[in-house]
């Protein structure tokens, strides 16, 4: 077995991706956006880097992963999903391991969220939200832990419910094709998707519609007594 020649033990970090459809104006596609943090100091002192921090030696890691969330971004999340362990020689200046959490937040959550910090003047300063498909250069190996949360999140589209928690209790058609469009990076046959949805039997129709602009488009649910146990018809087949 090697023995470690660092003079200083390794240091533990939790850190979180927080995905949100969010449109840059109210006639542009929804875009899947995330929150970053502009860093103020050295290492990669100017970059972007994902909200995190120290994890606290009397700290249970998604407790560290919630405040430090709420500490750099102002935002909560109701349930954070541990992602992995990031923990390569060379990803910080100093031996660094970091525990990644990801979760999904609906942009009317966000929006509730930033304008109570607003109102209280205690917004954090240096976030941005950024297109996840369109990242800059981010601090440490923030753009390989985006990546990786992008492809759980694109695999999972296709197997589970994960599309509803970037979903109000009831949404149309069109609303949850977006979601999948926004998160697969593409656009999707309208009537194919609702033929899969439909067949799927996870939705079951209400007797509500949307009204707006266009004709009335009926509201569906998520049947909470139906599960996805596998890989179903919504995959990568559209």
């Amino acid at each position: 077995m090697t023995q470690s020649t660092s003079p200083e033990p390794a240091r533990v970090a939790v850190s979180t991706v927080i995905f949100s459809l969010r449109r840059t104006d109210d006639s542009a596609p929804a875009e899947l956006m995330l929150p970053l943090v502009r860093r103020t100091r050295d290492p990669f002192d100017g970059l972007w880097a994902l909200p995190g921090g120290w994890l606290d030696p009397a700290e249970e890691l998604e407790d560290a992963a919630s405040r430090t969330l709420a500490e750099t971004t102002g935002l909560s999340a109701s349930y954070l999903e541990q992602l992995y362990a990031f923990g390569g020689v060379d990803r910080s200046p100093a031996r660094v391991v970091s525990i990644v959490y990801w979760a999904l937040l609906r942009a009317d959550e966000v929006d509730a969220q930033v304008a109570a910090h607003a109102a209280q003047g205690d917004a954090p300063e240096n976030v941005e939200w950024f297109d996840a498909a369109s990242l800059p250069r981010l601090a440490f190996d923030h753009n390989e832990i985006v990546e990786y949360a992008l492809w759980r999140l694109r695999s999972k589209v296709g197997y589970s419910r994960i599309a509803h928690g970037l979903l109000p209790p009831e949404f149309t058609l069109a609303e949850l094709r977006e979601v999948y469009e926004s998160i697969l990076g593409r656009r999707l046959d309208p009537a194919n998707f609702r033929r899969q949805v439909e067949g799927s039997g996870t939705l079951f129709p209400t007797d509500r519609f949307r009204t707006g602009s266009h004709r009335p488009a009926r509201l569906y649910r998520y049947d909470p007594d139906v599960e996805l146990a596998e890989r179903g018809p919504l995959t990568a087949r559209h």
